[in-house]
């Protein structure tokens, strides 16, 4: 059997899900017919504070057709260096909307430096791209699942405030930030102008992702949308597995939680692999391996004994606990991973 931990983009969908598929109503969400679609959309809206929300097919979809609404070509999106949108979104904002992106660099716990952040917005001249949004992510995939603080969020608003720019949090796995320290949502959103969440991840929906904000924001967003491809017709048959996730899944995340730290805890005593902890506060563990062990190797190595991870540049690597994947599965994954470095050690010699 497989132990797929590469994402939790690779649930499947639960038996609840499949069912609510199978019975849901549809319309053409074209016309806003829809009435599963517009359920879901009012439960999203609910969920964050918002007063509209929007479904997209992807989250990439909604974080570019959120800065396409946010802004105007030649405008500057101030993010940090280890953002999704930066690394992982195919340059969609630069190549689609004529957007330049400004990063700031990120600190290992996801924040941004606030001063950095205020530095980025440069004055309005002929000379400078003029700022058009700043973007926020959480949790912080590549700084390791880690979930920034909403006193951060209230301190990037304030600076978004005082210069008239709007938030956009990238919020794919707000909901693994809100179950782990028992906060709802809105702790977070309330401080951005717009938000992108992700059921197709930790909510284990196959496909979907909702975009929140204000009425005439929305609204820009569904034209976005539709310029972008995405505008659907029967899509409560999506819709549908959206609301399972959202009304069913949510608190199994903290499940997804435990077993990221047990896996991690059975990591951090192998020798040659470096882990903190600290950094293990939702359901990614991203770790790295001694020099001059290699990633790519050890990738190889887990995945001919059934473990799948992700290399994340160089030698650190990365593993999600998922919908699917339980307590028994995160140790096996850690005999796997002292399997595949003796391996690796054996390959290169180093024995």
């Amino acid at each position: 059997m497989t132990i797929d931990l590469r994402s939790d983009t690779v649930t499947t969908p639960s038996p609840a899900m499949r069912e609510a598929m199978a019975r849901a109503e549809v319309g053409d969400d074209g016309w806003r017919e829809d009435p599963t679609v517009n359920r879901l959309e009012a439960l999203v809206a609910d969920f964050t504070g918002k007063p509209a929300a929007i479904l997209v097919p992807s989250g990439t979809m909604g974080n570019l057709s959120s800065l396409l609404a946010h802004c105007q070509r030649g405008h500057e999106v101030i993010l940090g260096s280890d953002s999704h949108i930066v690394h992982y979104e195919a340059g969609g904002a630069s190549a689609l909307g004529g957007l330049v992106l400004h990063t700031v660099p990120n600190q290992p716990d996801g924040t941004m430096p606030v001063d950095a952040v205020a530095g980025a917005i440069r004055p309005r001249t002929d000379y400078y791209a003029p700022a058009g949004v700043i973007c926020l992510e959480n949790t912080h995939n590549r700084c390791g699942g880690v979930i920034p603080p909403p006193e951060h969020f209230a301190e990037v608003a304030e600076v978004a405030r005082r210069h008239g720019l709007p938030v956009h949090l990238d919020g794919a796995r707000i909901f693994n930030a809100s179950v782990a320290r028992g906060l709802p949502v809105t702790a977070w959103v309330d401080y951005a102008s717009s938000v992108q969440l992700c059921f197709s991840k930790g909510l284990s929906a196959p496909v979907g992702s909702a975009v929140a904000g204000g009425a005439a924001f929305v609204a820009r967003v569904r034209q976005v949308r539709k310029m972008l491809g995405g505008g659907m017709r029967q899509a409560g048959v999506i819709a549908a597995a959206a609301i399972v996730g959202l009304t069913e899944m949510v608190a199994r995340l903290s499940d997804d939680h435990a077993n990221a730290r047990l896996f991690a805890e059975g990591l951090a005593r192998l020798p040659g692999i470096g882990l903190d902890l600290a950094s293990v506060q939702t359901n990614i563990v991203i770790f790295t391996l001694e020099d001059p062990l290699e990633g790519p190797r050890f990738v190889e190595a887990a995945a001919r004994e059934g473990v799948l991870l992700v290399e994340m540049g160089g030698r650190r690597l990365r593993a999600v606990t998922h919908y699917g994947i339980d307590a028994d599965d995160c140790r096996r994954a850690v005999e796997v991973c002292a399997s595949a470095l003796e391996q690796c050690r054996r390959t290169q010699g180093l024995q």
